[in-house]
């Protein structure tokens, strides 16, 4: 099929294009404009309803009609002179906050969406009193916005309210301050814009850049950034399209992602068969181009449509995750994935055909050997000491993987908060000075009555009592009960910040072992809030990455077992790629929690860096053994089939890896902590497995291994004429090629 569908692109390749073309604008106009209908920016909602923290979330929606998309911010309010709030002060900014609360927010509709399609953003922001603080220099009142939180239209409807407010309060001789979710992330986002928009267009720089050194064209340097950008949107409207029809809510993270991994491994099979085809033309001038472009789909797509279907059927296993945002992640990537493989192996297939050896020029490489080269001098020297690379490579990856040793969780949000010298960060230190660090994030009980009459309110106060009690409670707000009497809300300003371990540690230990002490008869309690919920969220984290971890592992060795017809081959991928990836989170766990400090990795690191690198870094693994099998199939010793392969392969997979790890890198910019080590950790691995893995590693071993690698389907040396790219034949010279390593022992 895959050859079938090889020929009839590059047989049609202008009606492959045009398809191609009216697809991806029109599904990514479609993604661009209805993509924040389908993220999700509260991760409590991804949460099972088994656990507390969701529970109580429900409790507030039912009880109290807190919408699920609310976004309450914290408004500090004090003297433009610094001086503490009089009476009539106070009285001033209570009036102006309540002039506030009923003056509409007007947005106009997003130019960059159809009509049909766009979104009002515009709204009523509710403003309500919330605290003095001590000696009466500031007064606090909260905010409330509903949406997306990551929404650029929700965005700029803040930062509206933002700009008239303080027009506002300025007329009254006061100033005014925010803090919070929204704040921090609006803040973050200003903040980071120029370093966000440098570092898009150095990733862009960079593709460009390797491309060219590479093949000494314009348009192989340019062609594939355009194409894989027209298929990336054409993913992204797909992805958009599914969780529509499904109404499955994505994390707000899986579109940034899921762009740079189309962006990556897009390039990546657009340079596996650019390399292919420049050799093949190399080597045959006298063929058409057209053919030679089918030719070479047909054999690199089968190593292409491998690679791929490893990466889906990595991601796939989240799908028994608990925890939402995992469960969702796996079939937006499934289904990106899926897209950018349908165009390897028609979209790509049909450029090579229209362009021909038009796209390596003004390179005269196409008419002339190429020197040998420093793959050359390292697949002789892999072929020759294949024992010494095998340790060495082990070695390093060892001393890597010891940095996992003392590693900490953290479950931070990775939403901004932990930006610093943003207007949102000053506003909450000074918050945090004379108020319990939990004033503008509280924890909250929720209490309800199990038959449905009416709450014991003597009960409920001996329980807020006992919350005020307790160790690392610095505040109890007054009880709030709905309209029935049946359920109450009781508001708890922890001494930690929300966001931390210790405010985590206070809600699954002290805070939920006091309501369940003093909880009333007849009712039941359940603990929400930010820290509830992270709680929760490493309990439901803790669980499925023991569950998905060897359900994965599992999955890519029996696919790797059906590729590779072989029972030896998948093991030493696997044993590799699995050191890959201890690599990998050993030198993240140094340099973020070792070197810079941090509470510890993401909660998502972990799982998402062991999807990533043994997935993608299988993909390198794949096209390297795919390449020693076929020059094993050829006369000659096992080593020099090795040396070949690594020679004409490493450059290969080199540039795709860097160009890959580029992509990855670009994320290590973004304001979120948690995306920052996505970003680094998933460049580092991708490097580690182009490099060390796939172009050392697995060729040592084979070479140590022979065509023993194989068993029980051992490739046979056939009795037809050499590879016309073997080391010692220049292109379209007749006869046999020279064989290197005649000395060297076959398997």
């Amino acid at each position: 099929m895959i050859r079938t569908l090889a020929g009839f692109s590059t047989r049609n390749p202008w009606k492959v294009i045009t398809l191609w073309v009216l697809l991806g604008i029109g599904l990514a106009m479609v993604g661009q404009a209805l993509m924040y209908r389908v993220t999700e920016s509260q991760l409590g909602d991804f949460l099972p309803e088994k656990y507390d923290s969701a529970v109580a979330l429900n409790v507030a929606e039912g009880k109290f009609g807190i919408k699920p998309d609310a976004n309450a911010v914290t408004m500090l309010v004090k003297r433009a002179d610094g001086k503490p709030l009089g009476a009539a002060d106070q009285q001033r900014a209570e009036t102006a906050a309540a002039a506030l609360a009923r003056q509409r927010v007007t947005m106009p509709k997003s130019e960059d969406a159809p009509g049909f399609l766009a979104k009002e953003y515009s709204q009523t922001p509710k403003v309500t009193p919330g605290t003095v603080a001590p000696h009466r220099t500031f007064a606090l009142f909260s905010v409330g916005l509903s949406g997306n939180s990551t929404d650029p239209g929700l965005q700029n409807v803040f930062k509206e309210f933002r700009k008239t407010a303080s027009d506002r309060y300025a007329q009254d001789g006061l100033r005014i301050g925010f803090a919070g979710g929204l704040a921090d992330l609006v803040d973050s986002a200003e903040a980071e814009k120029t370093t966000s928009t440098v570092a898009g267009a150095l990733t862009i720089g960079l593709i460009v850049l390797l491309n060219l050194l590479v093949f000494r064209s314009a348009l192989a340097a340019v062609l594939p950034l355009l194409a894989v950008s027209l298929v990336g949107g054409a993913a992204a409207g797909a992805v958009v399209g599914t969780a529509l029809l499904t109404g499955i809510k994505v994390d707000p993270s899986t579109p940034q992602l899921i762009s740079v991994v189309l962006l990556g491994i897009g390039i990546d099979y657009f340079l596996f068969l650019l390399f292919r085809f420049r050799e093949r033309l190399r080597a045959q001038p006298e063929r058409n181009a057209r053919e030679i472009a089918g030719e070479v789909a047909g054999r690199v797509g089968s190593a292409i449509t491998s690679a791929a279907l490893t990466i889906v059927a990595a991601f796939a296993t989240l799908g028994v995750a608990s925890f939402g945002q995992f469960r969702v992640l796996g079939p937006a990537v499934a289904i990106s994935v899926m897209v950018m493989l349908s165009a390897s192996l028609t979209f790509m297939p049909a450029l090579l055909a229209v362009s021909g050896r038009r796209m390596f020029w003004p390179s005269r490489a196409l008419k002339h050997t190429p020197r040998e080269g420093s793959a050359g001098r390292f697949g002789d020297t892999v072929a020759r000491r294949p024992l010494a690379v095998t340790v060495g490579a082990i070695v390093l990856l060892s001393v890597l993987a010891a940095g996992m040793a003392g590693m900490k969780m953290d479950y931070g949000t990775g939403s901004g908060s932990g930006s610093t010298g943003t207007p949102a960060a000053a506003t909450a230190a000074e918050i945090s000075r004379v108020l319990p660090a939990g004033v503008s994030d509280p924890t909250e009980v929720y209490v309800t009555s199990r038959d449905g009459g009416a709450l014991d309110r003597h009960g409920v106060d001996v329980l807020a009592k006992a919350l005020g009690r307790t160790q690392g409670v610095g505040r109890v707000t007054p009880v709030v009960y709905d309209k029935v009497g049946d359920a109450a809300r009781i508001g708890l300003y922890l001494t930690a910040d929300p966001q931390s371990q210790k405010a985590r540690d206070l809600v699954s230990g002290p805070v939920r072992a006091a309501v369940a002490r003093h909880t009333p008869t007849g009712a039941e309690a359940h603990v929400g809030g930010t820290a509830a919920i992270f709680a929760d969220i490493s309990t439901a984290v803790t669980a499925d990455l023991k569950l998905v971890f060897p359900m994965a592992a599992a999955l890519i060795a029996l696919i790797l077992l059906v590729l590779l017809r072989s029972v030896l081959a998948p093991v030493v991928l696997m044993v590799s790629v699995g050191l890959g990836f201890a690599a990998t989170l050993g030198a993240s766990a140094l340099v973020f929690q070792h070197v810079r400090g941090e509470a510890g990795v993401n909660f998502t690191l972990p799982l998402v860096l062991f999807l990533f690198v043994v997935a993608l870094g299988t993909d390198y693994n794949i096209l390297m053994s795919d390449r020693i099998r076929e020059e094993m199939e050829r006369p000659g010793p096992a080593r020099s089939a090795v040396a070949r392969a690594v020679r004409h392969t490493a450059p290969a997979i080199a540039t795709a890896g860097l160009v890959l790890a580029g992509s990855f890198g670009s994320l290590a910019v973004n304001p979120a902590p948690s995306t920052q080590q996505i970003g680094f950790a998933t460049a580092l691995g991708i490097l580690l497995s182009a490099s060390v893995l796939s172009v050392a590693l697995i060729p040592a071993l084979a070479a140590l291994l022979g065509r023993s690698l194989w068993w029980p389907v051992r490739p046979r040396r056939t009795a037809r004429r050499p590879s016309p790219y073997e080391p010692g034949r220049r292109a379209g010279e007749p006869g046999p090629a020279a064989v290197p390593y005649d000395r060297v022992s076959t398997n």
